[in-house]
């Protein structure tokens, strides 16, 4: 797997992530004895990529910095424990955002949310795209997909069946057969 020019193949996850590489998972899991900033401080600190010392208040306006650019600034001393979904799958992208991603992987993060909130994390990754870092959406809610792609991929059973502009696969009959049972 190569990577702004860098075979990546054998690296562990945590070098895969200082060289601009970040995911948010499907399934939140936050250290549920902290708080959003305290979680949001762990992932600022494992982003760290060289020996420079960061100030404490630094590290605090970058982490205050994300959770505001995320909408989460008014949580940040709460225990995640009292989150909601929607708070948690912010969360989750508050902290691959930690990293300084390039590249950010978005694994399902409108899984289980109802529209509305579906509406605000998409709207969130389209905020994030606009800031010159791409994103790979794993994504099975078609009217996001949609929205927010410029490029699709659609796989069955873990083969490619089409890749194209977003109208252009779901147009394609063996995509509706796989996705839409047609």
């Amino acid at each position: 797997m190569i990577f702004s020019d860098e075979d990546i193949t054998r690296l562990p996850p945590h070098i895969r992530t200082r060289r601009g590489i970040a995911r948010s998972f499907q399934i939140p899991r936050p250290f549920k004895s902290m708080t959003v900033a305290e979680n949001l401080m762990v992932a600022l600190d494992f982003a760290v990529v060289t020996d420079e010392v960061v100030s404490s208040a630094q590290r605090r306006d970058t982490m205050m910095s994300i959770l505001t650019r995320l909408g989460l600034a008014s949580k940040a001393d709460v225990s995640t424990a009292k989150l909601s979904q929607v708070e948690l799958r912010k969360m989750e992208l508050a902290r691959a955002m930690a990293t300084h991603p390039k590249l950010l992987i978005s694994d399902e993060a409108m899984a289980g949310l109802s529209s509305s909130e579906v509406d605000e994390v998409l709207d969130l990754l389209m905020s994030l795209a606009g800031q010159d870092i791409t994103i790979i959406m794993i994504e099975h809610i078609m009217q996001a997909v949609m929205r927010f792609s410029e490029r699709v991929m659609c796989l069955e059973a873990g083969r490619i069946i089409a890749i194209g502009k977003p109208a252009e696969v779901m147009a394609n009959q063996r995509v509706q057969e796989a996705y839409l049972g047609t």
